[in-house]
């Protein structure tokens, strides 16, 4: 039986929008990321999306939402969202941005609204896994759910690791 989480501002939002989502909870490790979740709760990094607070060049805030085994090309998606550069936020303004810390930022119920882009691929996902606004839970839903209730907008910036 997974302990029971309390609340965070990120589901008390999917509730409010009656949002179906499991919940998985794990040891967090500091700079362990998706891979070491998705190794904990046996399954694919691929499925496991992190949630990343990034910048333009200037410095207004952006998340991008990436396969846990994936890296962003911030040129990539810099030329898409029409951007001269990209680049991620030192944590400390990463959590000011978002509310969370980071290791456990969601992108639903940020501090501050922020435009959101999601990696293609993850929307032909059945299922996804992605932060629920705590270090070492996660929610599982379907990728949907971010273009509906975030207004996501899919990019292709995805690179190897």
């Amino acid at each position: 039986m997974a302990r029971h989480i309390s609340e965070t501002p990120a589901t008390q939002l999917l509730k409010a929008n009656h949002v179906v989502y499991t919940e998985h909870s794990y040891e967090y490790v500091e700079h362990g990321g998706a891979q070491h979740s998705a190794e904990v709760l046996g399954c694919d990094p691929f499925a496991v999306v992190k949630t990343l607070i990034m910048q333009d060049q200037d410095a207004k805030p952006l998340v991008v939402l990436m396969h846990g085994n994936r890296k962003v090309s911030t040129k990539n998606l810099a030329r898409q969202i029409g951007a001269k550069s990209i680049e991620p936020c030192k944590p400390e303004v990463a959590n000011r941005h978002s509310g969370y810390l980071v290791g456990g930022t969601s992108p639903f119920a940020t501090r501050r609204a922020m435009p959101v882009y999601i990696e293609e691929t993850i929307l032909a996902l059945p299922r996804i896994l992605i932060n629920g606004g705590r270090r070492g839970y996660l929610v599982g839903l379907a990728p949907q759910v971010c273009v509906d209730l975030l207004s996501a907008k899919p990019v292709q910036c995805a690179l190897a690791e």
